[in-house]
């Protein structure tokens, strides 16, 4: 498959380190650069994951971890929808640092490719759009996300279609449902940024604790 370049400035596939991602990510926080390219794209990802939890979730109160929450698209989605309790994290501080005062309960400025400093069990969701994507964070993550969710919570996540196999995607889901640590409820072709035809995998899963 070709690489689609959706960077405004280089090919975002070609970022390989951490620091390349979190200065990419600092630069196009820039003057709102970021925000406006996402509209400018028709960027569906936020609203078609918050949509597909929604439908699963059992009530509006419950804590949610939003991993690489960006300039809080996905934070904006979820008040919209109903929900009041979510925390932030991203790799980025000038993008945590554009998102409206109030959004969020919590903003931390974390890499998902290190331990989350988090207690078990202590949020009932987590979401993540547009993280899993190339440079960024990798499968391990999602071992992550399942300690810090309680039982029978909710794990909501986009993963782009070019590396999911290539980085392993596909086989971290696998050993997840074959431990029994998570089962699935969705799992689906999202249409993310349909305008510059790049497409993700849309996956819910459901934590189980034994």
């Amino acid at each position: 498959m070709a690489q689609k370049d959706i960077g405004h400035k280089i090919p975002i596939h070609t970022l390989t380190k951490t620091a390349e991602v979190r200065d990419f990510y600092d630069e196009w926080a820039d003057k709102d650069q970021y925000n406006r390219d996402m509209r400018d794209w028709n960027y569906t990802g936020p609203l078609e994951t918050v949509t597909a939890f929604q439908e699963h979730a059992v009530s509006k109160d419950v804590l949610i971890f939003d991993a690489g929450c960006g300039t809080g698209l996905v934070g904006k989605e979820l008040k919209r929808q109903g929900f009041n309790a979510f925390h932030g994290a991203d790799l980025s501080q000038k993008l945590l640092d554009s998102i409206p005062g109030g959004l969020y309960q919590q903003l931390e400025k974390v890499d998902l490719n290190m331990p989350i400093k988090c207690d078990d069990n202590v949020y009932g969701a987590v979401m993540c759009v547009g993280t899993f994507t190339f440079g960024h964070v990798k499968p391990p993550a999602l071992d992550e996300f399942v300690r810090i969710t309680k039982h029978e919570g909710l794990i909501c996540f986009t993963i782009n279609e070019a590396i999911y196999k290539e980085y392993g995607f596909d086989e971290k889901i696998a050993e997840l449902e074959t431990k029994g640590q998570w089962t699935r409820i969705a799992f689906f072709k999202s249409d993310y940024i349909a305008s510059k035809d790049v497409g993700a995998w849309l996956g819910l899963y459901k934590v189980i604790k034994v």
